[in-house]
């Protein structure tokens, strides 16, 4: 069976719980390294939180954790959405593994030039560890298959009108990102608000098995719920991974706004107007929402409690 070498650099959050969930148990992706940074809550929670995951599956993937703030742009979690502890509603164990004594960017850098293929990078966080490692270390690039990124969108926020909460927390980094010539896939608001997780789906999981009841008791307190569902936002980028058929995606030149009233925002040369023709990213557009909902409930039906 053909695997996918991938690094995950979160900040669990519940839907970061959920994608770390299904990168760890899925048999076509193999998660080398989980780096951690502030987001949906401060890194030393974020990277608690990562702890948590490893250790509830049994795994012995090495955990990083990584920039406490961002480069610039004052620090604004998502506590709000995902609780005070980032990760509510269960309890998991508390005999944790220890995070590598590595920073995010040494072990993100000593992961990939170590990797004997390029490696995929899969940002569900802010972009800070990814851009530092671009700067301290830019030989690391030619080795990077492709960054699968949550963020940013071509339509809305939510954050702001026109901001992605990811690209929002630290969008100098997510210029960095876009400008560093990596081939990336913008995994944006615009196909996470469409195939939200449905209430039927929730309310399947817990029937399942253990991992099952413990998404279903973590995506509950998730504040970005609505009558159709709940947004698993960062559960897209593995999506994709496994099931790009499911996904359209545009190629087009993404520019990050870093100041005024519109920073965090990723606008989109949708007409290839202004770029001379060149793009730096696959931006999706669209995804079958039915697909997803039966590709997460059978992704964990598989998980062996």
């Amino acid at each position: 069976m053909m695997t996918t070498k991938i690094i995950m650099d979160t900040d669990p959050g519940i839907d970061d719980a959920a994608a770390l969930t299904m990168a760890i148990n899925d048999p076509k992706i193999d998660l080398k390294l989980v780096t951690t940074v502030a987001g949906n809550v401060t890194v030393d929670k974020t990277t608690i939180n990562a702890l948590k995951i490893v250790r509830f599956f049994n795994q012995s993937i090495p955990v990083a954790g990584g920039a406490e703030q961002p480069l610039f742009k004052d620090f604004e979690d998502a506590a709000r959405i995902h609780g005070e502890s980032g990760m509510p509603g269960y309890d998991f164990p508390t005999d944790l593994p220890t995070p590598l004594k590595k920073t995010a960017v040494e072990a993100l850098h000593d992961e990939i030039m170590a990797s004997d293929e390029p490696i995929t990078l899969v940002p569900t966080g802010s972009y800070t560890n990814i851009a530092l490692l671009f700067s301290e270390y830019p030989e690391v690039k030619s080795h990077i298959k492709e960054i699968v990124a949550m963020g940013g969108s071509l339509s809305m926020g939510n954050m702001t009108s026109a901001a992605e909460f990811n690209v929002f927390t630290d969008p100098d980094a997510a210029a960095i990102m876009y400008k560093s010539g990596v081939p990336i896939v913008m995994v944006g608001l615009d196909i996470t608000m469409k195939a939200l997780l449905t209430h039927k789906s929730i309310e399947t999981l817990p029937t399942l098995n253990e991992a099952g009841k413990m998404l279903h008791d973590i995506i509950i307190h998730d504040g970005d719920n609505s009558d159709a569902g709940i947004a698993m936002h960062d559960v897209n980028t593995i999506f994709y991974l496994l099931h790009p058929e499911a996904i359209t995606t545009k190629d087009m030149w993404i520019d990050v706004v870093t100041d005024g009233a519109a920073i965090g925002e990723t606008v989109g040369d949708i007409r290839g107007a202004y770029h001379d023709g060149k793009t730096n990213a696959k931006v999706s557009v669209d995804i079958d929402a039915d697909a997803f909902n039966k590709w997460f409930i059978e992704e964990v039906r598989a998980i062996k409690d």
